[in-house]
């Protein structure tokens, strides 16, 4: 039998009303049965139309309305998404951000955080590298760091997009890009006990939620995908993998080619500009990593949208 989660409904609900004000409510393209091969019925959840381009703004505010000691600014570790969000909910919320981006962050996002007003540090070449140069500075300078997925504060927040979504449309499985494992810990909470399925979806070069669920722990993998600035953490940590092991379906793997191909897809039928990690999802059922059943009602969340309209073709 399954434990409950230690991120709660009473949790996600209240987060859900604590951030209502700041957020987006992004819709639901609902698609017809076969529109994408197969005889499944489809939807896609535009969450790349959310403020600051992803569903980290849901983490980031609930995270900053939350603080014990707002004045002593915050700061964050981020491939471009999570701290484009801080970046964006700190603006709103009239808090000092500092956000620490590892080089291969796409320039788009880095020039998104500053645009939001926060201050950018290049802390080395991956998120990792990038996260001890943040743990540092916040040791020095007794900012609050804001983690970008294995922190309940940020896994409620993003659960409020599963409690929107059910309200939206009617769902047997929902799938989830994997980076860090906030998003789909949040999403597999907020729907635990609700015979919703939710599985994973992981870049073969980035598997850091299906190589701990695979070895029991979590683990360090190597990453490198074409999703890494987004999809790429090396370990999902505790939190995260306790979560995922007692309410995730499944984690399913794709290829970069696969990735790249939604992207075309999402831009080609649908006018959606996606970037990598944001198309993850989609990439599982174009790939076959995920086969649906007869019938089954699948939603595809598409998580991000901070792409450079080149890598999109």
């Amino acid at each position: 039998m399954a434990q409950p989660s230690p991120v709660s409904a009473d949790d996600i609900g209240a987060a859900a009303a604590r951030i209502a004000p700041h957020i987006r409510h992004t819709p639901v393209l609902p698609l017809a049965r076969g529109a994408l091969g197969g005889d499944f019925i489809p939807n896609f959840k535009l969450e790349l139309t959310q403020h600051a381009g992803s569903f980290k703004t849901r983490g980031a505010f609930n995270s900053l309305l939350t603080l014990d000691d707002p004045d002593r600014g915050v700061a964050a570790a981020s491939g471009g998404n999570h701290g484009a969000a801080v970046a964006y909910a700190a603006s709103r919320l009239g808090l000092k951000a500092r956000i620490f981006v590892p080089e291969i962050s796409p320039a788009a996002k880095v020039e998104a955080i500053r645009r939001f007003g926060a201050e950018v540090v290049v802390g080395g070449a991956q998120y990792d590298d990038a996260q001890a140069a943040c743990d540092a500075y916040v040791a020095e300078t007794g900012a609050t760091r804001i983690h970008p997925f294995s922190a309940r504060p940020t896994i409620a927040g993003q659960g409020t997009l599963g409690l929107e979504w059910a309200k939206q449309a009617e769902l047997d499985t929902v799938l989830i890009a994997v980076g860090g494992g906030g998003l789909i810990s949040g999403v597999a909470s907020a729907f635990a006990g609700s015979g919703i399925r939710v599985v994973g979806v992981e870049p073969e070069g980035s598997r850091a939620l299906h190589a701990a669920l695979q070895a029991g722990r979590p683990l360090e993998v190597r990453v490198e995908s074409v999703a890494a600035d987004s999809l790429g953490a090396r370990n999902v940590g505790e939190l995260v993998y306790s979560i995922c092991r007692d309410h995730v379906a499944d984690v399913v793997l794709v290829p970069d080619d696969a990735i790249r191909a939604a992207m075309a897809l999402l831009w080609r039928d649908y006018r959606l500009a996606s970037e990598p990690g944001g198309a993850a999802a989609l990439a599982g059922l174009l790939s076959g990593a995920y086969r649906p059943a007869s019938g089954e009602r699948v939603g595809i969340l598409l998580c991000g949208g901070n792409v450079d309209p080149g890598r999109i073709t």
